[in-house]
């Protein structure tokens, strides 16, 4: 019987310290309150590939081409590197042109997505064009779409008496003596295979001053993700609805209290003060 009661004791005393322990963990849960806040953007979440050629513009419009020229393809190491890896790399390409410090403020731009919306600018001029259907990348010749790349020599014969397109400040133009040629717009994706074989038909006839070479990023598909900002400044304002009631005899009774005390250190050596005054 011995062994039956010293087992029910000890039974007893672990279902106490197990009931004690979740009153305890329920007591801390309640007590701490915090709010997390996220700010997303309206648009997707956008490339760092395309982000980081955009911090390159911005240095100046041929580190832009260089870099372009080193990243034709690297996409393709994103469906089978983890995303830490492909940041990595991306790094590793772009510090082939700048130096630490850029480096830095480029990890910088990074981390509050700082050249997303210039991704997102792009993005809407590709929309309102439109793009064909089912197309990964296209080009337009003066108001004439297309997305294959045997069609351009045929678009490029009448394309001096069709209307020149406007181009804007922030287009990425392959570097070139002329201006006065007929304008090829590429929209696609830096770093894609499609890209990768419609840049080098046009840099070719760019470099032969046959075209003016323009390119704007277009993503065909765009992440399901969403575009998270940092950085930014942002105001939560939250009001407890909490009511606590409070006892009024001991509030005035904590006021009458002050008031005396505040009475008695009116007296400077021996002179009450708060007497004279009144």
């Amino acid at each position: 019987m011995a062994p039956a009661k010293a087992t029910n004791v000890v039974r007893l005393l672990l279902g106490s310290t197990a009931l004690w322990l979740s009153q305890l963990g329920s007591g801390t849960v309640a007590a701490s309150k915090s709010v997390t806040a996220h700010l997303a953007a309206k648009w997707p979440e956008t490339p760092l590939l395309l982000e980081a050629s955009e911090f390159m513009a911005e240095e100046s419009n041929e580190k832009f081409w260089q870099f372009l020229e080193t990243v034709q393809e690297l996409a393709i190491y994103k469906q089978t590197e983890s995303d830490y890896s492909y940041y990595n790399l991306i790094l590793k390409k772009a510090g082939q042109f700048l130096d630490n410090l850029h480096i830095n403020l480029l990890k910088f731009a990074f981390s509050i997505r700082a050249y997303s919306p210039a991704i997102q600018m792009f993005q809407q001029i590709a929309a309102d064009e439109p793009p064909p259907d089912g197309c990964n990348a296209f080009v337009v010749i003066h108001k004439k779409h297309t997305c294959k790349i045997n069609e351009i020599k045929k678009l490029l014969k009448k394309a001096a008496s069709r209307t020149r397109p406007y181009l804007f400040k922030g287009d990425h133009k392959f570097p070139t003596n002329k201006e006065n040629l007929p304008v090829v717009i590429l929209y696609a994706e830096m770093g894609t295979r499609t890209f990768s074989a419609f840049h080098k038909v046009l840099s070719e006839k760019a470099q032969n001053e046959e075209i003016l070479y323009v390119l704007r990023h277009y993503i065909q598909k765009p992440s399901s993700r969403k575009m998270y900002l940092s950085g930014y400044g942002v105001e939560l304002a939250i009001k407890s609805t909490e009511y606590k009631a409070l006892d009024d005899t001991q509030v005035k009774t904590v006021t009458n209290t002050t008031v005396e005390d505040e009475t008695e250190t009116n007296e400077v050596q021996g002179f009450l003060f708060g007497k004279l005054k009144s």
